[in-house]
């Protein structure tokens, strides 16, 4: 890859060839991709992006890990809508919002940008199967991913997760193994099955592409917003491979002088599983914590990119806020009716966050804000409906109809 010099141990900085099957250093660190910046910009200028016709996470090949030969993988991921979200910015008092809707992937998550990688770098590996633990998103993103490059996947999600990521795994072919146990106990039995069986690794936590296919949500933002820096992203955090992606993608842009400036990042997480902005707020290493919440994606007790995603917060001089399931919903239920956006739990943690923030007076009024919907509300229907309500039931009657809009106290207009 002419684009790129190496991997590095962001714990011991041991240097490694940046080749397909990279995982953890031997240090136990993640490994870092780093670029040849001067590279990339002899070979990319925002006139030439401009004029590119892909929409999609590959259209920013330069500043990906593949090689020039790899086919990008069927499915088209990324370049989803940022939406000016005008009566949210009103009714939360800032100068100007926008709303990113990664719903909208092929699998209706971020996390595609990750699996899209993945096969594509397993495809370089010349693997034919490739597995990952997940509380649900990456696994159905892995397994819709895979199934449209033609691979196998492995699945090992805990019995938690919601009906409706698993009817995505069934549907895309997936042989799926619910584990009886929390997450942590289901990444361990994937990375022993991983080892036994020499599948291609998906999980974030040991494969350092992942984070590199996130961080296109980054650039998309960037390039969305004609490279005028907005002064803050808020995005929920769970295991921390997707902030910690947004950051890189941001330092390469900034690297490349693309942007002239980096935003500070807002890390959102649910009040009952947030080891990572605990050890943020009290200045101590991470400790596990229980996965005490509805936003599944996120219930992540002992997080994998702790380290990536810790030094993402703090180099951008980063907020960090916690928020309740009751706030979470809440936050479903202002983004659909101010943005018509449908976000499951842990897709609109970031709003949640955002809005709490807001009302504590921590985010300035002439800020501009970016945040990051990481998944689709179709994901988590039960939930969904526990925080919206259920619909008005009548026979089909005029004078029910009546009764029962003055029964709900409905104005008719």
């Amino acid at each position: 890859m002419k684009n790129v010099k190496h991997a590095k141990c962001v714990k011991c900085g041991k240097i490694y060839e940046a080749t397909p099957h990279l995982t953890n250093c031997t240090c136990g660190g993640i490994l870092d991709i780093i670029y040849d910046y001067d590279y990339i910009k002899a070979n990319l200028t925002k006139a030439s992006l401009a004029a590119r016709q892909d929409n999609s996470m590959w259209r920013y090949r330069e500043l990906l890990p593949v090689e020039e030969t790899t086919e990008a993988p069927p499915l088209r991921v990324g370049w989803s809508p940022l939406y000016e979200a005008k009566l949210l910015a009103n009714e939360l008092g800032i100068r100007k919002l926008y709303v990113k809707d990664d719903g909208l992937n092929p699998t209706a998550s971020l996390k595609d940008r990750a699996s899209s990688m993945a096969v594509a770098k397993a495809m370089e590996a010349g693997a034919k199967v490739i597995a990952c633990s997940s509380t649900g998103n990456a696994a159905s993103s892995l397994a819709g991913n895979a199934a449209a490059a033609g691979l196998k996947t492995y699945i090992f999600v805990p019995s938690r997760a919601p009906k409706g990521k698993v009817a995505q795994l069934m549907t895309f072919g997936a042989t799926v193994i619910s584990v009886q146990g929390s997450y942590e106990e289901t990444f361990e039995l994937s990375k022993q099955a991983i080892e036994k069986w020499g599948w291609y690794n998906r999980n974030a936590a040991i494969n350092p592409y992942l984070s590199e296919g996130k961080k296109t949500v980054g650039l998309e933002i960037m390039e969305q917003l004609n490279w005028e820096v907005p002064d803050y992203i808020a995005i929920s955090v769970g295991d921390g491979c997707t902030i910690a992606g947004l950051w890189k993608g941001l330092k390469d842009l900034y690297a490349i002088g693309f942007i002239d400036r980096l935003p500070r990042l807002i890390s959102a997480q649910a009040e009952g599983c947030c080891p990572l902005n605990r050890a943020i707020e009290t200045g101590e290493e991470w400790r596990p914590m229980e996965e005490n919440t509805l936003a599944d994606s996120i219930a992540v007790g002992v997080p994998r990119n702790a380290d990536k995603a810790l030094m993402a917060i703090r180099e951008s001089n980063g907020l960090v806020v916690n928020v309740s399931d009751a706030e979470i919903m809440a936050a479903q239920k202002l983004l659909g009716r101010t943005c018509g956006v449908f976000g499951e739990p842990a897709g609109v943690t970031g709003a949640a966050g955002l809005k709490k923030l807001c009302q504590q007076g921590k985010i300035p009024a002439d800020a501009t804000v970016v945040s990051v919907v990481t998944g689709n509300g179709l994901k988590d229907v039960a939930n969904a409906i526990a925080a919206c309500g259920e619909p008005i039931s009548i026979p089909g009657d005029m004078e029910l109809l009546l009764k029962a809009f003055a029964d709900n106290g409905i104005v008719v207009e």
